[in-house]
């Protein structure tokens, strides 16, 4: 299947390359210069006012910035380039992955020793699952919006380049009624909706992320389509009469015994003839390339990443029929499970 229409997003990967090239760039946007030169070139002295930074480390930066391909340099004025420029259409994602990469880079720099050996205890020290904290989800509190809406800021930005991919290769056009378990900011959801105006969505999630969401969608057309329902799918009573449920990039985040509980619940809710789909990262295969510094918050959860076999086995040993799946590689593999209730027993 041809994919190059709905994952040129993937090139901002080419300037996240490096930590060098990675912080460079983010000192490009935090000095100004980025931003200062999308509307045409600029000599060194007006970049100068704009940095408000002694000469030669303004010089330093542009000098990076330029060997990074962010910048050309023509005689005394400098340019985006365009490669950089179009990149830019994806700006949101861009400084997404660029931020959250830097902070979780000590997290690889000085732990990941400790995590190939020991998984639970790089669990207990990590910035990385420090900044996941799902308990900070359960009360609206300020300082647990301002936690919540960081790395929802990096996991709706994933999604909404990531969801055209999905919808590529399963067909949504019949459904009415869809629920999203674990839906986050609702993203995935608006996407659909905008794509197909007769369904409507339930996104279920804990209950800040749910307020987040609510925030995010606030705007948008497909708001009043859209209902967030605010509770743990672990315990609590699921809605039913659903006639599609959907996972996408969440069942990594438990063992497997939780996200075989995820699913069978799900099951349980799902109408008669209906379809549960899992859209997934699956387990990294590097074959001797090297990862670009932007994946490092992906590779830091390197040891959750599963095989479709333990979705395929488990929808199949709830007897569901009809089971397909599709793998594809985006900035690493992917797949999409997909299921069927059978209409009676």
């Amino acid at each position: 299947m041809q994919l190059n229409h709905v994952t040129q997003y993937l090139c901002v990967d080419d300037f996240l390359a490096t930590l060098s090239a990675s912080r460079s760039l983010k000192s490009g946007f935090e000095l100004g210069i980025i931003d200062q030169l999308i509307s045409q070139p600029l000599s060194f002295a007006r970049l100068e006012a704009v940095a408000r930074c002694p000469s030669g480390s303004l010089r330093l930066i542009l000098q990076l910035l330029v060997a990074d391909g962010v910048l050309a340099e023509m005689a005394d004025e400098y340019a985006l380039t365009d490669r950089f420029r179009n990149t830019l259409g994806f700006r949101d994602l861009l400084e997404a992955k660029l931020d959250f990469a830097l902070a979780v880079a000590p997290d690889f720099a000085e732990r990941f020793t400790l995590l190939l050996q020991d998984t639970q205890e790089f669990l207990k020290q990590a910035r990385l699952f420090s900044l996941f904290d799902y308990d900070k989800c359960l009360h609206a509190t300020p300082e647990n919006y301002a936690s919540t809406h960081r790395w929802m800021r990096f996991t709706t930005a994933l999604t909404r380049y990531e969801a055209p991919v999905c919808f590529n290769y399963h067909d949504f056009s019949s459904y009415r009624r869809m629920l999203d378990i674990g839906g986050n900011s609702g993203e995935f959801a608006r996407q659909l909706c905008v794509r197909h105006e007769n369904l409507s969505v339930t996104v279920c999630d804990l209950p800040v992320v749910c307020d987040i969401g609510q925030q995010h969608l606030a705007s948008t057309n497909e708001a009043d389509r859209i209902h967030f329902f605010r509770a743990n799918a672990l315990k609590d009573q699921l809605p039913d009469g659903h006639d599609v449920i959907t996972f996408k990039s969440m069942l990594h985040d438990w063992p497997d015994d939780e996200a075989g509980t995820f699913l069978n619940r799900a099951h349980e809710a799902l109408a008669p003839g209906g379809s549960l789909l899992v859209f997934e990262r699956g387990p990294f295969q590097f074959q001797g390339a090297p990862i670009p510094f932007s994946l490092l918050p992906t590779l830091l959860f390197f040891p959750f990443y599963r095989s479709a076999s333990f979705y395929v086995e488990s929808l199949k040993g709830m007897g569901m029929v009809d089971v397909q799946v599709r793998e594809f590689t985006l900035d690493s593999p992917f797949f999409i499970v997909s299921a069927v209730k059978p209409a009676s027993a």
